[in-house]
């Protein structure tokens, strides 16, 4: 895969991924107590196509460093091994609540009610996204191949999904800011998460204009 083609898949998965997140977050939110069926199955739904497209965009990214600096592609490795398994943890805890939601003959809140999914979308996911945005961040400035605040920002983010880590102490109120399903730990995070990759793509999309051809194109471009 050449460069700016890396670019330009990189940039449109991770926009798929970041408007899909940014409509599944609020839906949450709409109602009080156990939402209705359609509601839960239908923010899990937007939610898998979302991991889906994030799948895409970490698989990109390892391309692009691949492209950009090939002696820095075992960074680009780790970034995707631990975005792969991030998404891989999330879709089991999607499926678990899924499952739920359609076994029940009456409405439940699955954040709450099914307890598998507490540490799965608590503190093994900070922990697998805080190492995805950790090597990423370490692969943009040691490559450049995005600008420097994208690095950067990468470095905060890993950082504060590190600090929700030990949210797996502090209960199962979704309610409580810290707990292992709280509204911090999982849906701030999500929504953090889900504007960060919108400017990464914007950013991504934007290098795209400006890269060059590898090689082999661009002698097939002066044939």
């Amino acid at each position: 895969m050449n460069e700016k083609l890396a670019r330009k898949f990189t940039g449109f998965s991770c926009l798929t991924a970041a408007v899909a997140f940014i409509v599944e977050v609020p839906l949450y939110f709409v109602y009080d107590g156990a939402p209705p069926d359609w509601n839960v199955l239908a923010r899990l739904l937007i939610g898998i196509l979302a991991l889906g497209a994030l799948l895409l965009f970490v698989t990109g990214f390892r391309e692009l460093i691949k492209s950009v600096g090939p002696q820095h592609e075992w960074i680009g490795g780790i970034a995707s091994a631990a975005g792969l398994a991030y998404v891989v943890v999330t879709l089991i805890s999607s499926g678990l609540e899924a499952g739920s939601v359609i076994a029940t003959d009456h409405p439940i809140d699955p954040t709450i009610t099914v307890s598998g999914t507490y540490i799965l979308y608590g503190s093994i996911g900070r922990m697998l996204l805080g190492i995805f945005l950790a090597a990423l961040g370490y692969a943009i400035g040691r490559t450049r191949a995005l600008p420097r605040w994208t690095g950067r920002s990468a470095y905060v983010l890993a950082a504060i999904n590190f600090a929700f880590i030990p949210s797996m102490f502090f209960g199962n109120k979704p309610s409580f800011f810290y707990a292992a399903n709280g509204w911090g730990t999982t849906a701030s995070i999500g929504a953090i998460l889900s504007y960060w990759l919108l400017a990464m793509s914007v950013s991504t999309l934007r290098s795209a204009r400006r890269a060059p051809l590898t090689a082999p194109v661009a002698a097939m471009r002066t044939r």
